[in-house]
């Protein structure tokens, strides 16, 4: 009854993983432990996985928002240590496992799983591909993963998985049940820095010194855009497919000097023809001047598709010819000089912008779409990088600036 949005499943059951990313103290624990918790009924076989036993035992079973803590009285389990199960009175058993020992997920099978802290397992991909092998027990198999999130790939995997289902929050989403000397005390230390936009705000943050773009660069642009602007443009980054990455679809507008982001629109899993509506959707509800559309994929398709689509303004086809980085350099020179601002609600964009030329937490540098990189493509951090390439270095006032 006092859960906060992102603490509640997401409302279309059709997903088969659930991600809650939250700064510390957000209410991840409580959110799995109720979702697993309902799930408790006669013959059901459920699987717990932590960084270690002891935190399974600690904080997902045991602890003030654990399973036993928020259990149904009436079905309240007990904790067997020596066979690492969680009985409950109606039959259903929920086993623990360790990240440490991705071996022991081998043969046992599961109706459903509650994942916690994802990002602080020693081999978090291998282990999530056990877990899930073993999610094969009735009609929809579903998995919950709880983390405060780091940089690391197999997040950034997970996160690109068409059919996952992503809530977030920040640790104020909580404050009612923290201490105000909590909060106040880590904001005063820590606000603004990478630390608190990862820990206490759920964020993907970039690795030191290696991104365009910080964490505390974004919270002093955040501000309502002006009523008029002199130019509106939305950016597109397509994909070829439903299946592959998302469709980048970002309106920005400028006033003078200073770019807008206005909105970020981006969708996944449409058709071509699919995405190409939206994007005329779009631009029809902000009113844009031009269409900016990447064509490396798709070529002259990609207009084509957009005015079968009935967009309603002029569409500008442009190229990459460059890396993402080398094309973001002269933009992410935009934000240090203070011509950009950002509308609020713009949390995932402002996340990819961070993962651009960073690396992972083991060092290992992200790269380019590829199918051999294995990595998501940053496609709303495309699609802004071409909004302000177009509003501001090609057709905005003042020198324009070029590459050789």
């Amino acid at each position: 009854m006092t859960a906060h949005a992102a603490q509640l499943p997401p409302e279309a059951d059709d997903w088969r993983t659930w991600l809650f990313l939250g700064g510390r103290g957000a209410g991840k624990t409580r959110a799995g432990a109720e979702w697993l918790g309902a799930r408790a009924l006669p013959g059901q076989r459920l699987a717990l996985v932590g960084p270690t036993l002891h935190d399974v035992r600690e904080v997902m079973v045991e602890g003030p928002s654990g399973l036993i803590a928020t259990a149904d009285p009436d079905n309240r389990p007990t904790y067997e240590v020596s066979r690492r199960r969680l009985r409950y009175p109606s039959g259903a058993v929920a086993f623990a496992f360790s990240a440490e020992d991705p071996d022991s997920l081998r043969g046992p099978q599961f109706h459903n799983a509650w994942a916690d802290e994802f990002c602080a397992w020693p081999q978090a991909a291998t282990v999530l591909a056990q877990l899930r092998l073993g999610l094969r027990l009735g009609p929809h198999p579903q998995l919950v993963i709880t983390t405060t999130p780091k940089p690391a790939r197999a997040l950034r995997l997970l996160m690109a998985e068409p059919d996952l289902a992503l809530t977030r929050a920040p640790t104020r989403a909580n404050a009612q049940n923290l201490s105000p000397a909590f909060l106040h005390g880590l904001q005063r230390l820590y606000g603004g820095t990478r630390l608190a936009a990862q820990e206490l705000d759920g964020i993907v943050v970039e690795a030191d010194g290696q991104a365009l773009w910080r964490a505390a660069d974004f919270p002093p642009l955040r501000q309502a855009p002006p009523d008029r602007l002199d130019r509106v443009v939305l950016a597109v980054d397509p994909t070829a497919s439903a299946d592959g990455d998302a469709c980048g679809l970002v309106v920005a507008g400028r006033r003078g000097e200073v770019a807008h982001v206005l909105a970020d629109a981006t969708v996944r899993g449409l058709s071509p023809l699919g995405w190409a509506k939206r994007a005329a959707e779009t631009a029809k509800a902000f009113r844009v001047d031009l269409v900016v559309a990447e064509a490396n994929q798709g070529g002259e398709m990609v207009g084509t598709l957009l005015r079968l689509a009935d967009c309603p303004a002029p569409v500008k086809l442009v190229r990459a010819t460059v890396s993402k980085r080398l094309r973001a350099e002269p933009v992410a020179a935009l934000y240090e000089q203070g011509r950009v601002r950002h509308a609020p609600g713009l949390g995932a964009l402002e996340e990819e912008l961070l993962a651009l030329g960073a690396a992972d937490s083991d060092g290992t540098p992200l790269k380019d779409r590829s199918a051999a990189a294995g990595t998501a493509s940053p496609d709303r951090a495309d699609a802004l990088v071409w909004a302000l390439t177009e509003l501001l270095l090609e057709h905005g006032p003042g020198p324009r600036v070029g590459r050789l």
